[in-house]
């Protein structure tokens, strides 16, 4: 029983590191570093806001562009 138990845990531990090589990520679920992954999600989350304000400045860039146009059709008409 003892060489059984063995033999698995092997089996086991040899699973979980072709599971990180083959994925090529140091956390693959949360049993291998639990607060790793919790700060992995909650900068994945960070970069999610980033990104969205990121596309909002560009947008009110855009609308800043839009304005200045219209602007500056309405004093060459003027």
């Amino acid at each position: 029983m003892n060489t059984y138990s063995r033999l698995t845990a092997a089996n086991t531990a040899k699973s979980n590191s072709l599971a990180k090589l083959s994925s090529g990520l140091r956390i693959n679920k949360a049993g291998d570093d639990a607060a790793g992954l919790a700060i992995s999600e909650k900068m994945k989350s960070q970069i999610g806001g980033l990104a969205q304000a990121k596309r909002n400045a560009q947008d009110g860039i855009s609308l800043v562009q839009t304005a200045e146009g219209a602007l500056n059709e309405t004093h060459s008409i003027l």
